[in-house]
């Protein structure tokens, strides 16, 4: 088995897309439009060419939808970096926002941050 996407549905696809390319460094790798269904999907992720085997972010916009509630059982997508205060400069720069800075996890040495999509999704980056 191989763990392939996470789907977050999304208020407005082109902002999400938007976020997750010039602010994650993510590249768009397909999109699919359902006119009839009612949904456009973008597919998001590290991958390059046809090198593969990482997880993908599923962005699901649903026709005339705006927002969503966020449920008390997500919690948040991790991603690991090489340089982790760089990184969250970064997204700074880019307009992101950073909710945690970097620094140890609680009661560990581990560095974490975390940011938060323009949808209010949570994202751990951890330094790897």
């Amino acid at each position: 088995m191989q763990l392939l996407h996470t789907m977050l549905r999304v208020g407005d696809l082109q902002r999400s897309i938007k976020f997750y390319t010039e602010v994650m460094g993510m590249n768009l790798l397909r999109t699919t439009e359902r006119p009839g269904m009612d949904y456009s999907l973008a597919f998001v992720g590290y991958e390059q060419g046809n090198i593969s085997g990482q997880a993908e972010i599923e962005l699901t916009y649903n026709h005339g939808v705006s927002n969503y509630e966020m449920g008390s059982a997500y919690g948040h997508i991790a991603i690991g970096v090489k340089d982790i205060y760089k990184t969250c400069e970064d997204i700074k720069v880019a307009g992101g926002n950073v909710t945690r800075e970097a620094g140890p996890v609680k009661g560990g040495n581990t560095l974490i941050a975390f940011i938060q999509d323009p949808d209010g999704y949570k994202i751990e980056l951890i330094q790897r």
